[in-house]
């Protein structure tokens, strides 16, 4: 019942906010004006009465099995996983034009006439409309929405999800189906539209190619930007409480695996006991291993295990992979077992070439896990690129460390579990290498060009997705990145849409990096000084200058044909 309470609040409060509104003309004219009963020719033209209802349990069904098998389903077939996004987006298109063309729209609705269609001649059922809605549908993401999305995209479905989902799904159509219901008495009260059937049809398609085009250009985010969101404080007031937060664990990060993970303190200098290692699930792939087969940790018992949380691009990582490289080397003779569980922050981190490349590239030996669906991620509840978690021989988590750093205390630790786990054992010396770990707050943060993560940006312009006119500001704060130039920008990387484009950052960091891709040459400008950078294929981390810490600012110009990620820092 709570979860059931919880789902249909949540989803109550969702569909009275302002991220609903774009879709609220399509509701009231198809699925509201559609149902009413016209005047034409000398006769009634009969209201399909079932069509409001049609319409949104086709938004609800879809909606729910995006939301929960979508990404599952995408990633068995290899698809991309805005596919589903861009299908609904052309289906509206589709429909669309059906409503301006009638004989298009009854070709469309031909599928599903094995829904009753008694006496009515003046509309389809609706339900393909509220199929293509449901594909598009972004309600606002609060903790009840972000459960159900979290527990779709890593497989954690159970019965508890799909109770929570249902009744938020059940909650949000309400207020949805108010709306139609609403827009059928205006039509049927108000003789000038129930005259004007071919009218309301042509406004109803209008509206939903006028939809479709406004997700392309992502209008949806921008009128939420514009508008504050009034159901916040709601949200929060329903979940932040611990009867709300242990139901929404049922479907979220928190499981019976897991629960004992908080026992532990990240970066601690002693050993602790943190229950029983969650299991490695999830995985797409496995890489040095013999034929790809898969590890089990329960095999593993007997030996002291490492598990390093990484993303081949992520600088951090890349700072840290040397002591887990050193580790490996040191000690897999005395009974340690690393596995690196690479769990993408983008996109094209999921691919496997890419992933191989950056194998080779850190001399990494130790079996890898591409977790592309962040399931074991989401096992171990981890935040962090890197993390590390060190496990016994009796297979329980004795140590968590988030982050950079603590290399010192954690080598010790696998030092002491060895020895725990074999007694006899001659430990060799220890791995030496060194800690480059920039002092906390010293570096400018990893800083991010695309749109769905831009980050530090500190031009004068808006920024958002699609392309653009920017100019570089008089004035720049420190820790930012401004352009100039037209740019294209996409939900993970900017590029060039003619030449001359460039970015300017100011930083501080000893070193920085930048990871691009495509074909082409970028010229570094620093302190009067210019070099150019061959840029060739998949994303990778290029540097763009090293020397003492310190603050600057530098250029890079960028041609078209390359696409520009991040900046990390070091």
């Amino acid at each position: 019942m709570d979860l059931v309470l919880i789902g249909l609040l949540g989803g109550l409060i969702t569909g009275i906010s302002p991220c609903i509104l774009p879709v609220l003309p399509v509701i009231f004219l198809t699925g509201g004006a559609q149902s009413a009963s016209f005047e034409g020719a000398g006769e009634v033209i009969p209201a399909r009465r079932s069509r409001p209802y049609l319409v949104i349990a086709g938004l609800v069904l879809s909606f729910t099995l995006v939301t929960l098998v979508g990404s599952l389903i995408l990633g068995l077939l290899g698809l991309p996983q805005d596919v589903l996004r861009w299908a609904g987006i052309i289906v509206l298109i589709i429909i669309g034009v059906g409503l301006l063309i009638p004989r298009f729209e009854q070709l469309l609705e031909k599928p599903f006439q094995w829904l009753p269609r008694k006496e009515v001649k003046n509309q389809g059922s609706g339900f393909g409309v509220g199929l293509a809605l449901g594909a598009v549908f972004v309600p606002c993401a609060g903790p009840v929405l972000a459960a159900i999305i979290v527990a779709g995209s890593t497989g954690q479905i159970g019965p508890g999800t799909v109770l929570l989902t249902v009744s938020f799904s059940i909650g949000v159509a309400v207020p949805l189906l108010i709306f139609a219901l609403a827009g059928r008495s205006v039509v049927n009260r108000i003789r000038a539209f129930r005259t004007r059937e071919r009218g309301l049809r042509i406004a109803a398609g209008i509206a939903m190619i006028a939809l479709a085009v406004g997700l392309v250009f992502n209008v949806p985010q921008m009128l939420q930007r514009l508008l504050p969101d009034y159901t916040a404080p709601l949200q929060q007031e329903l979940t932040e409480n611990d009867a709300a937060e242990e139901a929404l664990g049922l479907g979220g990060l928190v499981n019976d695996e897991n629960r004992d993970l908080d026992k532990c303190t990240s970066g601690a200098e002693e050993l602790e006991s943190c229950g029983t290692a969650p299991s490695i699930r999830g995985i797409e792939q496995w890489l040095n291993t013999p034929d790809g087969e898969a590890i089990e940790l329960d095999d593993l018992r007997g030996q002291v295990v490492l598990i390093d949380f990484w993303a081949y691009s992520c600088i951090n990582c890349q700072r840290s992979i040397p002591h887990v490289v050193g580790w490996d080397e040191t000690y897999r003779d005395a009974g340690l077992q690393v596995i690196g569980i690479h769990s993408p922050e983008y996109a094209f981190e999921k691919d496997a070439g890419n992933v191989a490349a950056g194998i080779r590239d850190f001399g990494i030996e130790y079996p890898v896990a591409l977790d592309n669906t962040l399931s074991t991620w989401t096992n171990y509840r981890n935040r962090y690129w890197p993390a590390h978690y060190l496990i016994d021989a009796e297979g329980t988590v004795r140590h968590i460390s988030f982050g950079e750093g603590n290399y010192e205390a954690t080598e010790k630790m696998i030092r002491e579990l060895l020895v725990d786990a074999d007694p006899d054992v001659r430990l060799p010396a220890e791995s030496g290498v060194e800690d480059e770990t920039p002092e906390l707050g010293s570096t400018t943060p990893e800083t991010f060009l695309g749109s769905s993560k831009d980050v530090n940006y500190g031009g004068g312009d808006e920024y958002g997705a699609g392309t653009s006119e920017f100019s570089f500001p008089a004035d720049q704060d420190e820790d930012t990145f401004a352009l100039d130039g037209t740019w294209e920008i996409a939900s993970q990387y900017a590029t060039p849409a003619e030449s001359g484009a460039e970015v300017r950052l100011r930083y501080r960091a000893s070193e920085v990096r930048m990871v691009l891709a495509g074909e082409g040459e970028v010229t570094v400008t620093a302190d009067g000084d210019s070099r150019t950078i061959d840029v060739s294929g998949t994303p990778r981390s290029y540097r763009l200058l090293q020397g003492e810490p310190g603050s600057g600012e530098l250029t890079v110009q960028i041609p078209e044909g390359i696409q520009a990620y991040s900046f990390t820092f070091g």
